[in-house]
């Protein structure tokens, strides 16, 4: 049976629409899955994302709980120190111990000495604040520092015969223990350790607002003009009292009218230096008293000496300072007070030639008084070199690597030749 064209027609329609449906169907479900598919991944992510937020939110609760302790420290801490600076304020005391020297009745008493030049110290501060109306003495904490070079000091009052060394040693223990608050320091060798030292401790304590006072001895020439100045132009003198070692204050304390205390019998009234002396005798065990016209001690010949005699021969095939250990240039040709803690050796019989050559080396090594800008007890008569072989144009010295670090070290003048 033949189809008409309207229903063959009406056929196709209905096979290309069910052909979309089918179409529209699939792409449908695919669609779904896909979504599903992303709904799953952002859940994920999300889930991701929320643990993160709750670690963060975690970490800044922990940190803030450590903030908030850190800043409950530091208000504590803040709290202290305003209770120090209102209940604890200090008074201050700082010597030069190289200028201004106890009194020698009380450096012989030794440990009792220290303990009474303390007392009397600590009596005439509180004195003077009493004078000056201060009425916090109960709050006060009253510290004491003294800088000093103790070999130098124990050389010059041993021998201006004020005190031996093992007196003196006493007294600073008894001066320290007197007080936890009481410090002596050894500064050692050198032009102006003591005078730096005190320095930065005024232009360092005297910003303080609990400082209320410094008692400063300094001496009696103008070697702290230049600090007091610096301290005058920055408006901190007003803190600073002048502790009188002598009763003539230095031009500083006058010029900038800085109140005086005096403690009567505490400090010499003198200033001492190390004197220039002759050296020891020598030690002439095996030796002839003859000197050369160089002033070295002439031994006798060793070939001429008896058998029993005592030492012992330097090799000839060695230079000296080869030797183990090398003869000690103090010994020969000055004196020695180390004894038999000298790592050199005492014991070499030397002839005048040795001995010549033994002084010539000496000189090429630097005095360690002038190198350390102090004044050498010996004189002419050290054995070390007061001037660089080498003069003011001396290599090294250009280089800022010479030995001869004095201030005159390098000067050539007549009365400084080796």
């Amino acid at each position: 049976m033949a189809t008409s064209p309207v229903a063959e027609a009406s056929q196709q329609l209905w096979d290309e629409t069910l052909g979309r449906l089918l179409n529209l169907s699939s792409a449908t479900i695919q669609r779904n899955a896909d979504l599903e598919n992303r709904l799953a991944e952002l859940e994920v992510e999300l889930a991701v994302w929320k643990q993160a937020h709750a670690t963060a939110i975690e970490g800044a609760d922990r940190e803030a709980k450590a903030l908030k302790g850190r800043l409950a420290s530091l208000n504590s801490q803040v709290a202290s120190m305003e209770t120090f600076m209102s209940q604890s304020l200090l008074v201050l005391c700082v010597i030069d111990g190289d200028a201004c020297i106890f009194n020698d009745l009380l450096l012989r008493q030794g440990h009792e000495g220290g303990r009474q030049a303390a007392q009397q110290l600590t009596r005439a501060v509180a004195d003077y604040l009493t004078s000056e109306d201060v009425h916090v003495l109960g709050r006060l904490s009253f510290w004491v520092t003294i800088y000093f070079n103790k070999a130098i000091l124990a050389s010059v009052l041993e021998r201006h015969k004020l005190c031996s060394p093992e007196q003196l040693d006493a007294f600073i223990m008894g001066f320290s223990q007197s007080s936890p608050r009481f410090v002596l320091v050894d500064v050692g060798y050198g032009k102006d350790a003591t005078f730096t030292k005190i320095t930065e401790y005024l232009q360092t304590y005297l910003r303080f607002p609990q400082t209320q006072r410094i008692f400063f001895a300094g001496g009696q020439e103008n070697t702290y003009a230049p600090t007091i100045a610096a301290l005058q132009n920055d408006g901190l003198l007003g803190k600073v009292a002048f502790l009188e070692a002598c009763r003539t204050s230095p031009n500083y304390a006058q010029k900038h009218r800085l109140p005086i205390l005096t403690v009567d019998t505490l400090f010499i009234n003198q200033r001492l230096s190390p004197p220039l002396r002759t050296p020891p005798p020598l030690n002439m065990n095996g030796l002839s008293p003859t000197l050369t016209s160089g002033g070295l001690p002439t031994p006798h010949s060793p070939h001429s000496m008896s058998a029993s005699a005592t030492g012992r021969l330097v090799d000839p095939t060695l230079p000296l300072h080869k030797h183990s250990p090398p003869p000690c240039n103090e010994f020969y040709l000055m004196s020695c007070t180390k004894g038999g803690a000298c790592k050199y050796s005492h014991d070499y019989i030397l002839t005048p030639d040795q001995l010549a050559t033994l002084a010539a080396n000496a000189k090429k090594a630097p005095c360690n008084f002038l190198k350390n800008g102090l004044q050498c007890p010996y004189g002419e008569r050290c054995c070390w070199g007061h001037v660089c072989p080498n003069g003011p144009k001396c290599f090294h010295l250009s280089k800022g690597k010479c030995w001869f670090k004095g201030e005159s070290m390098h000067d050539v003048s007549p009365h400084l030749s080796p």
